[in-house]
């Protein structure tokens, strides 16, 4: 699929763009808008919190944040996140609960997600693009 589709970006996706990966830059920049969770947001504070330049990572993630929307969850997120982790447990195919809480959302909104991970196939009702 190329074109614009409306994007909610994994933790891996933005860890690449913020090391560098140019292109995967491209490709987000072609979209007229893009998303992140809160919870991939707290992802990412993680890794500021353990790399040794602290200060330098937290002004690039800031700069990044100011690129994009973060969506946060709320009571509508957690009703799609019971259903995914329920049909997860029944199918034998349990994933990352952060991962399935990326999933509810993407469903919540309606975004494609963008990510590395190909245990989202797991999930179904939603979109997912590999980059």
């Amino acid at each position: 699929m190329t074109g614009t589709y409306k994007i909610l970006l994994d933790s891996n996706i933005v860890i690449e763009v913020l090391a560098g990966n140019k292109e995967i830059a491209d490709k987000i920049n072609k979209q007229e808008n893009f998303y992140i969770s809160s919870v991939v947001l707290g992802e990412l504070y993680v890794g500021v919190n353990r790399v040794t330049n602290k200060s330098k990572h937290i002004k690039i993630l800031q700069s990044f944040l100011k690129l994009c929307t973060v969506l946060e969850t709320d009571s509508e997120t957690a009703m799609y996140y019971g259903e995914i982790m329920a049909n997860l447990f029944k199918k034998g195919k349990p994933i990352p609960t952060n991962d399935v809480w990326i999933a509810a959302i993407a469903k919540q909104h309606k975004l494609t997600i963008i990510t590395k991970d190909k245990h989202f196939k797991e999930i179904e009702g939603i979109t997912v693009k590999y980059w």
